[in-house]
């Protein structure tokens, strides 16, 4: 059986895309992700979700953007932290988004 990781039904919250397994909505990741919520302190605050859940919020996200404009930089990149290279190892192909799901971590120096 395949998961529908993103799921949309009329019934559960108002019609809002939420997470499989969770009473989180897409907007409501994008949200914390834009306040500076990275993955290892979305699943240690929502121990339901689920790595790959996160990230197909994010390609929902990309995929309906006009729906979350307000979540885009300029350079067409999600807001906040995203995965970094090596949290996204085992990711499935559709998930592994450049600036969407993957966003290198500004350069420290």
């Amino acid at each position: 059986m395949t998961i529908k990781w993103v799921q949309v039904d009329p019934l559960v919250m108002n019609g809002e895309p939420f997470c499989y397994g969770s009473r989180l909505t897409v907007r409501q990741l994008l949200e914390l992700r834009s306040n500076g919520y990275d993955l290892s302190r979305l699943i240690k605050d929502h121990p339901e979700l689920k790595r790959v859940g996160i990230a197909a919020a994010y390609a929902y996200a990309a995929e309906h953007r006009d729906r979350y404009a307000d979540f885009f930089e300029r350079d067409g990149s999600l807001a906040g932290p995203g995965y970094s290279e090596d949290e996204a190892v085992g990711l499935p192909s559709q998930y592994r988004l450049p600036g969407v799901v993957i966003k290198a971590s500004p350069a420290t120096t």
